[in-house]
């Protein structure tokens, strides 16, 4: 059948995938990516998830029981240089970031192609809830069967080398069906295990903290800009430009009397603008850094669905590719476009390719 690498978090997911590939005859080879110490990070509550010690055991203990090898990697130093310098940067910069795309993207695919090809694994597995296929010597990552659990669209950005040996074991199964083949398997803890959906490396949700332990002078340089309307009045002061996102409603910090929203972050003069609900609605963006999928490159306009975050459910659009970006023309208007957020392009359930949002009108 073939060898295979498959990353184990020691979640539920990873693991129904590895034990299905080895009932299925393929030679498994089990890997863990320890990718953030969260204990580094100033964070007060206990390590949870993918990167702690019980998840490592957890990976770990199956594929003993199983008889295949397991290997832990650290790569703190990669996904720290990547994923969390570029999650800094782009809060100062004014925009939203994602940083699981770039994890996937830049960290964990690579990490795992390097060493599927230093073990002589013909393939590499995750737990994702998404097919991939070829489609016209092209690879195409496809929605999962789950609409509820489904991650295509954080998977835009892995490159056609990489998808052309991955395999995704749980994309054709519902969440309900894997947990149930974790019961019969016997692994009934981890079939209750909690799910976490929070940025692994900020556990406590706190993203604002999180860039105050990074940078503590960032609070005092940044405290006591204005807030403004679309005028351009100043209606209030903020705590910081980068500790807010685009359609914010909540915490911030000042009565207006009526529900005000963020529309705009201006990092230059360190300005928040609010406005109502209405002022958040656009019907045009545009999207660089783009990773083709289903066709290398568009020579026409085309109709999509675009989702601009993951739980979008997405928009019927038009897009057009312009030189190395995409222009999207939504068939009607569509909420709180944040830049720095990704942008997916679906035709039916294939991705078509995705990027960065750079705007919106």
């Amino acid at each position: 059948m073939g060898k295979v690498l498959v990353a184990m978090s020691g979640g539920i997911d990873s693991t129904v995938s590895a034990v299905m590939l080895h009932e299925q005859g393929y030679e498994v080879v089990g890997i863990t990516m320890k990718t953030w110490d969260y204990a580094s990070s100033g964070g007060k509550r206990k390590e949870t998830g993918c990167c702690s010690l019980d998840s490592i055991n957890d990976a770990r203990q199956v594929a003993v029981e199983l008889g295949f090898n397991h290997y832990i990697i650290d790569i703190r130093g990669e996904f720290g240089n990547h994923v969390i310098d570029n999650f800094v940067d782009e809060y100062l910069a004014g925009r939203t970031p994602n940083p699981c795309v770039l994890c996937n993207t830049h960290i964990k695919w690579e990490s795992l192609l390097k060493r599927a090809d230093a073990m002589d694994c013909e393939f590499i597995a995750t737990g994702h809830y998404a097919q991939v296929r070829e489609e016209n010597n092209r690879f195409v990552v496809s929605k999962g069967l789950d609409a509820n659990k489904d991650q295509s669209y954080v998977l835009w950005g892995v490159s056609q080398d990489c998808l052309s040996r991955t395999m995704f074991p749980i994309g054709k199964y519902n969440k309900p069906y894997i947990r149930q083949m974790a019961l019969d398997m016997g692994y009934k803890e981890l079939a209750n295990k909690s799910e976490s959906y929070e940025i692994c490396f900020v556990p406590d949700n706190d993203y604002r903290g999180f860039l105050k332990r990074k940078d503590p002078t960032l609070e005092q340089r940044v405290h006591g800009g204005n807030f403004v309307d679309k005028q351009g009045n100043v209606i209030g002061v903020h705590e910081g430009y980068p500790f807010y996102t685009i359609g914010q409603r909540k915490g911030l910090g000042v009565a207006f009397g009526k529900p005000m929203f963020v529309t705009e972050i201006i990092p230059e003069t360190n300005t928040v603008v609010l406005g109502e609900e209405e002022d958040l609605e656009k019907s045009f963006m545009t999207v660089s850094k783009l990773n083709m999928q289903k066709y290398e490159q568009l020579s026409n306009k085309m109709p999509a669905i675009t989702k601009i975050r993951y739980k979008h459910n997405g928009e019927s659009s038009i897009i057009e590719q312009v030189g190395d970006k995409i222009e999207v023309e939504f068939m009607t208007k569509v909420s709180a476009i944040a830049p720095g957020q990704s942008a997916v392009f679906y035709e039916g359930n294939d991705v078509i390719g995705g990027g960065i949002i750079y705007g919106g009108k």
